[in-house]
């Protein structure tokens, strides 16, 4: 890979605050529906981010995907505090080294999110189901594009579940 797409991968992706958002309805269970390759999911389909209110005010998550190779799930867990911009996360999966977790995009319902890593190189498309319509996937494919992401990169895990859930 040239010097010049890694630079690039690493440009930092602006996302508008959200005056609006409820990070009570943001909490429950995801589905991811897509995403940029990174090595921490590599590997893992059916990936979920369960997000809850914990008793200190931060928001506990609980990230799972079955590793094909080795056929189980696999769990990590993390906590998440929101920064100034209500819609902006800081996401501790190791003490001390915070995660960028940037919600672009949310519908009204709160049922889609595209949600970017701060640069080119994490971007997640989730939904409260395993599976979108061609309208949502299109929709939430626009935002991506819209941030300077390069969709055809995307992976899109298979949404059907393996026994053992």
């Amino acid at each position: 890979m040239s010097g010049c797409c890694c630079g690039c991968n690493r440009r930092k992706v602006s996302v508008e605050p959200m005056e609006n958002f409820d990070v009570n309805r943001y909490l429950g269970r995801w589905h991811e529906i897509a995403r940029l390759d990174h090595r921490f999911e590599r590997g893992l389909e059916r990936i979920t981010a369960t997000y809850t209110l914990r008793p200190d005010g931060k928001v506990g998550v609980v990230n799972r995907g079955y590793d094909l190779a080795k056929k189980r799930w696999s769990d990590a867990k993390a906590y998440a505090v929101q920064t100034r911009v209500k819609n902006y996360l800081k996401v501790y999966f190791f003490p001390l080294v915070p995660g960028r977790y940037r919600i672009a995009y949310l519908d009204d319902d709160y049922s889609l999110a595209v949600v970017s890593g701060g640069s080119l190189r994490y971007l997640w498309l989730l939904a409260r189901t395993p599976e979108v319509t061609p309208q949502q996937r299109a929709r939430m494919l626009g935002v991506a594009r819209g941030l300077g992401y390069d969709t055809s990169k995307l992976i899109w895990p298979e949404p059907d579940e393996p026994s053992g859930d």
